[in-house]
Protein backbone atom coordinates (compact mmCIF):
# COMPACT_ATOMS: atom_id res chain seq x y z
CA UNK A 1 0.00 0.00 0.00
CA UNK A 2 1.19 3.41 -0.90
CA UNK A 3 1.73 5.78 1.96
CA UNK A 4 0.34 9.31 2.53
CA UNK A 5 2.53 12.20 2.31
CA UNK A 6 4.18 13.36 5.30
CA UNK A 7 1.75 15.51 7.56
CA UNK A 8 -1.53 14.73 5.11
CA UNK A 9 -3.82 12.22 5.22
CA UNK A 10 -5.73 11.23 2.27
CA UNK A 11 -9.92 10.67 2.32
CA UNK A 12 -10.87 8.14 -0.51
CA UNK A 13 -14.61 8.59 -1.39
CA UNK A 14 -16.71 7.38 -3.99
CA UNK A 15 -17.33 10.22 -6.73
CA UNK A 16 -20.12 9.47 -7.64
CA UNK A 17 -22.62 9.87 -4.50
CA UNK A 18 -23.57 13.03 -4.15
CA UNK A 19 -23.90 12.74 -0.34
CA UNK A 20 -20.67 11.54 0.35
CA UNK A 21 -19.05 14.66 -1.61
CA UNK A 22 -21.49 17.29 -0.02
CA UNK A 23 -20.45 15.55 3.37
CA UNK A 24 -16.63 15.24 2.88
CA UNK A 25 -17.12 19.52 1.78
CA UNK A 26 -18.00 19.79 5.34
CA UNK A 27 -14.95 18.22 6.51
CA UNK A 28 -12.45 19.99 4.33
CA UNK A 29 -14.11 23.34 5.17
CA UNK A 30 -13.73 22.24 9.25
CA UNK A 31 -10.02 21.70 8.19
CA UNK A 32 -8.54 24.89 7.86
CA UNK A 33 -5.18 23.47 8.04
CA UNK A 34 -5.06 22.11 5.14
CA UNK A 35 -3.96 18.33 6.63
CA UNK A 36 -6.57 16.54 4.14
CA UNK A 37 -6.30 15.76 0.84
CA UNK A 38 -9.34 14.00 -1.54
CA UNK A 39 -8.34 11.11 -3.85
CA UNK A 40 -12.14 9.67 -5.59
CA UNK A 41 -11.94 5.55 -4.89
CA UNK A 42 -13.07 5.46 -8.84
CA UNK A 43 -9.78 7.18 -9.35
CA UNK A 44 -6.89 5.14 -11.17
CA UNK A 45 -4.27 5.97 -8.45
CA UNK A 46 -7.01 5.01 -5.31
CA UNK A 47 -5.79 1.84 -6.22
CA UNK A 48 -2.16 2.03 -5.01
CA UNK A 49 -3.74 2.96 -1.91
CA UNK A 50 -6.72 0.35 -1.86
CA UNK A 51 -5.17 -2.44 -3.24
CA UNK A 52 -6.49 -5.76 -2.38
CA UNK A 53 -10.05 -4.78 -2.19
CA UNK A 54 -12.23 -5.45 -4.82
CA UNK A 55 -13.79 -2.55 -6.88
CA UNK A 56 -17.22 -3.49 -4.70
CA UNK A 57 -15.27 -3.36 -1.08
CA UNK A 58 -13.76 -0.27 -2.36
CA UNK A 59 -17.16 1.61 -2.84
CA UNK A 60 -18.85 0.23 0.43
CA UNK A 61 -17.42 2.89 2.41
CA UNK A 62 -14.59 6.00 2.61
CA UNK A 63 -11.20 5.21 3.44
CA UNK A 64 -8.41 7.33 5.50
CA UNK A 65 -4.51 6.73 3.86
CA UNK A 66 -2.87 8.39 6.95
CA UNK A 67 1.11 9.38 6.42
CA UNK A 68 1.68 6.51 9.18
CA UNK A 69 0.58 4.06 5.99
CA UNK A 70 -2.33 3.06 7.94
CA UNK A 71 -5.75 2.86 6.16
CA UNK A 72 -8.79 3.20 7.85
CA UNK A 73 -12.16 1.85 6.23
CA UNK A 74 -15.83 2.59 7.20
CA UNK A 75 -16.75 4.42 10.99
CA UNK A 76 -13.15 3.39 11.71
CA UNK A 77 -11.97 6.41 9.94
CA UNK A 78 -13.35 9.18 12.10
CA UNK A 79 -11.23 8.89 15.17
CA UNK A 80 -8.00 9.82 12.93
CA UNK A 81 -9.99 11.93 10.45
CA UNK A 82 -11.44 13.73 13.71
CA UNK A 83 -7.63 14.02 15.33
CA UNK A 84 -6.30 16.41 12.61
CA UNK A 85 -9.01 18.65 12.59
CA UNK A 86 -8.97 21.73 15.17
CA UNK A 87 -11.07 21.15 17.54
CA UNK A 88 -11.52 17.82 17.06
CA UNK A 89 -10.07 15.88 19.50
CA UNK A 90 -12.57 15.44 21.89
CA UNK A 91 -15.15 13.95 19.15
CA UNK A 92 -12.51 11.81 18.12
CA UNK A 93 -12.08 10.72 21.70
CA UNK A 94 -15.48 9.43 21.72
CA UNK A 95 -15.81 7.74 18.27
CA UNK A 96 -12.01 5.95 19.87
CA UNK A 97 -14.20 4.94 23.16
CA UNK A 98 -17.04 3.26 20.98
CA UNK A 99 -16.25 1.90 17.76
CA UNK A 100 -19.05 -0.31 17.24
CA UNK A 101 -21.77 2.84 17.75
CA UNK A 102 -19.31 5.11 15.07
CA UNK A 103 -19.25 1.79 13.15
CA UNK A 104 -23.31 0.91 13.04
CA UNK A 105 -23.72 5.06 12.64
CA UNK A 106 -21.52 5.20 9.79
CA UNK A 107 -23.21 1.38 8.30
CA UNK A 108 -26.48 3.21 8.65
CA UNK A 109 -25.54 6.72 6.58
CA UNK A 110 -23.86 4.73 4.32
CA UNK A 111 -26.36 2.91 3.20
CA UNK A 112 -28.94 5.50 3.59
CA UNK A 113 -26.88 7.67 1.34
CA UNK A 114 -29.09 7.59 -1.74
CA UNK A 115 -32.18 8.92 0.86
CA UNK A 116 -30.08 11.55 2.12
CA UNK A 117 -29.07 13.55 -0.76
CA UNK A 118 -32.89 13.47 -2.38
CA UNK A 119 -32.94 16.59 -0.25
CA UNK A 120 -29.97 18.66 -1.50
CA UNK A 121 -30.57 20.92 -3.75
CA UNK A 122 -28.14 21.01 -7.14
CA UNK A 123 -25.99 24.11 -6.29
CA UNK A 124 -25.23 22.66 -3.31
CA UNK A 125 -24.01 19.82 -4.31
CA UNK A 126 -21.90 21.61 -7.15
CA UNK A 127 -20.45 24.07 -4.48
CA UNK A 128 -19.18 20.91 -2.51
CA UNK A 129 -17.87 19.65 -5.70
CA UNK A 130 -15.42 23.00 -6.02
CA UNK A 131 -14.35 22.03 -2.37
CA UNK A 132 -13.35 19.01 -2.98
CA UNK A 133 -11.68 19.13 -6.47
CA UNK A 134 -10.16 22.29 -4.82
CA UNK A 135 -8.39 19.57 -2.30
CA UNK A 136 -8.08 16.73 -4.65
CA UNK A 137 -4.54 15.23 -4.89
CA UNK A 138 -2.75 15.37 -8.50
CA UNK A 139 -2.62 12.00 -10.07
CA UNK A 140 0.63 11.35 -11.95
CA UNK A 141 0.12 11.77 -15.97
Amino acid sequence: MTTAPAGEAIVLYDADCGWCRWTLAKFLRWDRRRRLTTLAIQAPAAGAFLAGMTMQERLASWHLATPDGRLHSGGAVFAPLLRLLPGGAPLALAASALPRLTERSYRWVADHRRLLARPLRPDAIARADGIVAQRSRPTPP
